[in-house]
C-alpha cells in the first residue's frame, strides 16, 4: 500500500513520464503518509505505556515534525513541543534528509500547522477540500488489519480534520481508508471496494451527502467505460478529496489484474488531477496485489522507498511484537524508544 502510494504519486506528478534513470523524487504528500505511519506506530507505543492515548493528537505532533524540518514555523513548534528532556524533533523519521526537502505544495496543511493547534470536524482551522487530507490518512488503514482493536480506520474523518475542515473531504478520506482496509485484508479489488463502502454507508445513513451514490456511480462507470480518459476526467477535475477517491477508485476497478498496476497508474496519471488519482490508485492496488506487483525497475529507484519499507515493517512489528514493551512488560529492543518515543 504504502509503495504503490508513493509511486503513484511520483508517476502522477511527472504526468506518466519518469527519466529513464536515476532517483525517482517523492511527493509531498509521501512525505507526510511517512509522518502518519510514524506517527502511528507512537500513538501505539504511548498506548501500551501509558494506557490511554488520543491517536489523532500524536499525529498532530508527528505533522509538526514535517513541518519543523521543513522550516515551517520552526521556532514556535520548538517552543511548543521542544522542553520534554531531549532534542525535538525526535525520532529516527526527522533525521532522513529527503523529508526535510520541499517535494510540492501543500497549502492548507501548511497553513493549518502555521495555527500550531490542531483543527478539529467542530472547529476546523481551513476550509479545505484539497486531497492531501485524503492522501497522508490512506496508511491508518493498516491498522485496521494490523490491530483489531484500533479506531484508527474508523477515525479517519478525525485525522483528516486536522487540518482539512471540508466535510466533503473528511467522508471522502473515511471511504478511502475503510475500502484500503478491506484490500489489504481481503486482496480482492472488487469486492473490497463495495464491501468497505457499505462499511462507512451502514455507520452514516444518508449523513454522507451524496458520497456513497457518487461512489457506487464511479464503479458502475468502470465497468460500462473502463479505463476511458474523457470518463476519467469527468470523474476527478481537479485536486480534491473527491476527486481523488472517485478518480483512484474509477481506475483501479478498470484495471484488476496484479500484471496492470503500472499501466493503471500511468492511465491515472493523465488525468486532470494526476497526482492524487495516482496516488490513490497506486495505494489500492499495491494493497491489493502486494508489493510484488509493483514494477521493480521503478520503485528500486524511488528515494523513499527504503524509508517506507521500514516504517511498514515497523508497524507490524509494534502491533505483533511490542519491541518496546509496554507499561507492566519490559521491552527487548532497548532503542525502540528512542526511534519512536511515545508521544
Amino acid at each position: 500500500m504504502l509503495l504503490g502510494l508513493a509511486l503513484g504519486e511520483t508517476l502522477g506528478t511527472a504526468g506518466g513520464e519518469l527519466p529513464g534513470h536515476g532517483p525517482l523524487r517523492a511527493g509531498v504528500c509521501t512525505q507526510l503518509a511517512c509522518f502518519t505511519v510514524e506517527g502511528s506506530i507512537r500513538a501505539l507505543v504511548r498506548g501500551k505505556h501509558k494506557g490511554i492515548c488520543h491517536a489523532p493528537s500524536v499525529l498532530w505532533h508527528a505533522y509538526c515534525r514535517w513541518a519543523a524540518i521543513q522550516g515551517i514555523e520552526r521556532h514556535r513548534m520548538e517552543r511548543r513541543w521542544g522542553g520534554h528532556g531531549s532534542a525535538w524533533p525526535d525520532g529516527w523519521l526527522a533525521q532522513v534528509p529527503v523529508l526535510a526537502e520541499r517535494r510540492g505544495s501543500a497549502p492548507a496543511t501548511v497553513a493549518a500547522l502555521s495555527r500550531i493547534e490542531h483543527g478539529t470536524q467542530g472547529r476546523p482551522t481551513t476550509s479545505s477540500s484539497g486531497w492531501h487530507a485524503l492522501g497522508r490518512t490512506l496508511p491508518t488503514a493498516a491498522l485496521g488489519v494490523l490491530n483489531s482493536g484500533s479506531s484508527m480506520s474508523t477515525d479517519a474523518r478525525e485525522v483528516a480534520a486536522l487540518t482539512h475542515g471540508s466535510a466533503e473531504a473528511q467522508s471522502a478520506t473515511a471511504y478511502a481508508v475503510a475500502v484500503l482496509r478491506h484490500c489489504l485484508g481481503e486482496g480482492r479489488i472488487g469486492d473490497s471496494l463495495q464491501t468497505g463502502m457499505s462499511d462507512v454507508r451502514s455507520g452514516e445513513g444518508a449523513a454522507d451527502g451524496g458520497e456513497y451514490s457518487r461512489l457506487n456511480a464511479a464503479l458502475q462507470a468502470a465497468a460500462d467505460q473502463p479505463a476511458d480518459p474523457t470518463r476519467l476526467a469527468v470523474l476527478a477535475p481537479d485536486l480534491t478529496a473527491t476527486s481523488a477517491l472517485l478518480g483512484g477508485l474509477y481506475v483501479a476497478t478498470s484495471f484488476p489484474d496484479r500484471t496492470q498496476v503500472a499501466t493503471a497508474m500511468r492511465f491515472a496519471a493523465l488525468s486532470p488531477a494526476g497526482s492524487s488519482v495516482a496516488c490513490v490508485t497506486g495505494a489500492l492496488l499495491g494493497a491489493t496485489h502486494g508489493v510484488e506487483a509493483l514494477p521493480v525497475d521503478l520503485m528500486s529507484r524511488h528515494e523513499l522507498a527504503w524509508v517506507l519499507d521500514t516504517l511498514a515493517r515497523d508497524l507490524d512489528a509494534e502491533v505483533t511484537h511490542s519491541p518496546g514493551g509496554s507499561e507492566y512488560v519490559e521491552g527487548w529492543d532497548p532503542q525502540w524508544s528512542n526511534r519512536y518515543p511515545g508521544w
